[in-house]
């Protein structure tokens, strides 16, 4: 197709080109002729949407990211997969018209001092580029992408920066910095019911959904406002917005979950719920906290999958199942499940209680705030403004005639004491603490204030877990195992090392990042008559941890070795999660 320089590819042209090199066949050729562009606009999805493999070779499919790729080689240029998360949108589209884009089939993809990179889908024509190098004064460097995703990132990127635009036209005027700067004589803050910012509000939800993102943090700086996605436990920078449409969009979903807009001096939390693209219902949890530049705003996304999870999906062994099915199949006792914050802690409560909650048993929560609204349990939320703590909770709960009893944490010498005041009067109570492994919780409870006789008579077992980061199964490669690195993961253990491991590679499922999606590590204490004899007043938590290996308790970095051995994760990703033994 040399010959159709600086010219848009024909179908026509294209077809005859993958007909000399073999890809079409006779038959292929005539069907493509007989349905031509196939309700499609451009000739690489025309010939894609018939999912046609490639006449050399089966196992070659005619895709619109292999024409592209094929297209790209002949143009002597570099074949892009349009990333969302690493283009900032706020920075490119300033560089030629949403019409002008639309016009040619363009999308402005990075911008630096020298120059400016755009993806096209016509490789050959570049009739334009002589106007885009003068309006921005810096070069162009073309790059081919597919043109379906031209297509849609341009109505995403250009409509959000038209709304972010009109919004901060309005006003220019900031509020609630403690280096603001009043200027006289203008208007108030753009309206958080105003189009745009609806507009901005509906993209961050529908975009959030979209990325697997757990959580978006709207974080509020002097001139700007950083929103970033934490997708697979680690944050990702997604937009800046100007500070005044930061403030209506914090407004805007302040006014979606019904929280005081007019107070930013104080910390607030609520929740709304919507739905996913897919038509799921979603549950968001809002927690905002005044900043030196402005409200920050945080908003926990609860995967509606959640519940319908096995064991075996969260990451649990056989072993380690059935040490769990055992400990929280008891009639009483206390059940603790102990990590830092976002070690799915919650995840593993909800998927056990919605297990254990059958038509036989009531099942009544204690949570502050309720994560998850389910209908199979009873949930109360804590409520301190009107003296409703933990512990008041949990004496209420022990009225309602309860089989099982969820409290949320364990922060305070009250709440442990009824906690286990309901498990040592015939109910099974599960609730979480805060430490690092599963042998601490025995020292924290000690902390808090429970005597160690207490200990002894109502925690069944302990369980301590973490998240780590699972592997793309689409590019990962095997590599030989690290010996040292290996005998850093297990030591002071023997754990024999495997011959291969697999590494992290990246590709366009896992937006090159080499990991998608995450599973547990846990490690299981249940509490035998024999450990039990271990716990003091002042017990040594190290000999404690002894006794339970002997035991057969397999430790966070031991688990995650069997998932590096599973070819799951990294020995690198257990050692990033894992506290040191």
């Amino acid at each position: 197709m040399a010959q159709v320089q600086d010219l848009k590819i024909s179908l026509q042209a294209l077809t005859k080109q993958l007909s000399q090199q073999g890809h079409l066949d006779k038959n292929q050729l005539a069907e493509i002729s007989q349905k031509g562009l196939n309700g499609q606009k451009h000739p690489v999805q025309a010939i894609s949407s018939h999912n046609f493999k490639s006449a050399q070779s089966a196992e070659t499919s005619l895709s619109e990211a292999f024409l592209m790729k094929q297209l790209a080689k002949e143009s002597s240029l570099e074949y892009f997969t349009i990333d969302p998360l690493k283009v900032k949108a706020s920075e490119v589209t300033p560089t030629m018209s949403f019409a002008f884009a639309k016009r040619h089939g363009l999308l402005p993809v990075g911008i630096n001092k020298e120059e400016v990179t755009v993806a096209t889908a016509e490789p050959f024509d570049k009739r334009w580029i002589a106007d885009i190098e003068h309006i921005n004064r810096r070069q162009v460097k073309l790059v081919v992408a597919k043109p379906s995703d031209i297509e849609r990132y341009q109505v995403e990127f250009f409509t959000l920066a038209a709304s972010v635009t009109g919004a901060h036209a309005q006003h220019n005027k900031q509020e609630g910095n403690l280096e603001s700067l009043v200027e006289l004589g203008k208007k108030g803050n753009p309206d958080a019911n105003d189009e745009h910012i609806v507009n901005i509000v509906d993209w961050l939800f529908q975009y959030a959904f979209e990325q697997r993102a757990s959580d978006i943090h709207i974080e509020p700086r002097r001139d700007i406002s950083k929103v970033r996605f934490r997708i697979d436990g680690v944050l990702h920078p997604v937009y800046e917005f100007p500070a005044t449409v930061s403030n209506a969009i914090t407004s805007r979903i302040k006014i979606l979950g019904r929280m005081n807009i007019a107070e930013k001096r104080k910390p607030q939390d609520s929740r709304l719920k919507t739905r996913t693209p897919a038509g799921q219902e979603v549950e968001l949890r809002l927690s905002t906290m005044p900043t030196a530049f402005g409200e920050k705003l945080v908003m926990r996304i609860f995967d509606p999958n959640v519940l319908l999870r096995n064991f075996s999906e969260l990451g649990f062994s056989k072993e380690d199942r059935a040490l769990w099915d055992n400990m929280t199949h008891q009639t009483s006792g206390i059940v603790l499940l102990t990590g830092p914050t976002g070690s799915g802690k919650t995840t593993t409560l909800y998927s056990t209680l919605k297990q254990l909650a059958t038509e036989a048993v009531n099942v009544c929560t204690v949570e502050d705030p309720i994560e998850m609204v389910e209908p199979t349990f009873n949930q109360m939320q804590v409520n301190t403004t009107i003296d409703l703590s933990f512990a008041a909770s949990i004496r209420t709960l022990m009225r309602q005639d309860p089989d099982i009893i969820m409290v949320g944490e364990i922060r305070d010498q009250e709440t442990a004491e009824m906690a286990v005041q309901a498990a040592l009067t015939g109910h099974l109570v599960l609730s979480t603490l805060h430490t690092n492994d599963a042998p601490s919780a025995v020292s924290r409870l000690l902390h808090i204030g429970v005597p160690h006789y207490l200990i002894k008579s109502a925690v069944i077992g302990v369980m301590a877990q973490r998240l780590v980061r699972t592997l793309c199964p689409h590019c990962k490669q095997s590599e030989p195992c690290d010996q040292n690195l290996w005998q850093s993961l297990v030591q002071p253990w023997s754990a024999k090392a495997p011959e291969q491991i697999f590494k992290p590679i990246g590709c366009l499922e896992c937006r090159n990042t080499g990991f998608m999606g995450r599973a547990g590590l846990y490690e299981v204490m249940p509490m035998s008559d024999t450990l039990a004899e271990h716990i003091q007043s002042d017990t040594d938590i190290i000999k404690l941890r002894r006794h339970a290996m002997k035991e057969g308790m397999r430790s966070l970095r031991l688990s995650g070795a069997q998932k590096v051995a599973a070819g799951l994760t990294t020995i690198e990703e257990v050692l990033r999660v894992t506290p040191v033994e």
